[in-house]
């Protein structure tokens, strides 16, 4: 069977803004798959958020990001699902990566398309997927950040296996 690779961008985006590194993302999602055939790795991300009008600088982060995400979707077997920002004061919250994420694995575990999944997250939101696909007979692969404070005990606990993402890991995928 196959393996589906479901990255959460703004978690592993966190990661690698705190080990200061830089993956290439094929090596990546060669690197989680355990030799496994890839079905397809899905990266879930929004992008930048833009005031209305967007000042110079938020155009050319956006403008960086719509780049990112083109390059990725270039990938062999590679799907980008965009949700989008909303500004709470000044802090800014994803809206419906979560929820498409979850379907994404619920579907293609419930129609049998694969037998394993690797979630890169950390936020407990995924329980119920996670929960619905090993009742379909998938196997989940959480990676997670080596520093607990950055994942929800419960989503480690309900997975099946576990792999910490540390500077070793990140080595082996650098860019």
């Amino acid at each position: 069977m196959k393996i589906a690779i479901f990255i959460d961008g703004g978690y592993l985006g966190k990661i690698l803004q705190k080990y200061n590194h830089n993956i290439d993302f094929s090596r990546l999602a060669r690197e989680m798959s355990q030799d496994k055939e890839i079905l397809r790795t899905y990266y879930y991300n929004c992008l930048p958020y833009q005031s209305n009008p967007p000042t110079q600088e938020e155009k050319e982060r956006f403008s960086k990001a719509q780049k990112f995400h083109y390059a990725l979707e270039r990938l062999p077997r590679f799907e980008v699902r965009e949700g989008r920002l909303a500004r709470r004061g000044n802090e800014y919250e994803q809206k419906g990566i979560d929820t498409l994420l979850s379907i994404d694995m619920v579907n293609l575990s419930a129609s049998g398309k694969i037998s394993d999944a690797v979630l890169l997250a950390g936020d407990s939101d995924f329980i119920p997927a996670v929960r619905v696909s090993k009742e379909h007979g998938v196997n989940i692969f959480l990676y997670h950040d080596r520093d607990k404070s950055n994942f929800h005990d419960a989503l480690w606990r309900i997975c099946d296996e576990r792999i910490a993402i540390d500077l070793i890991f990140l080595d082996k995928v650098k860019r």
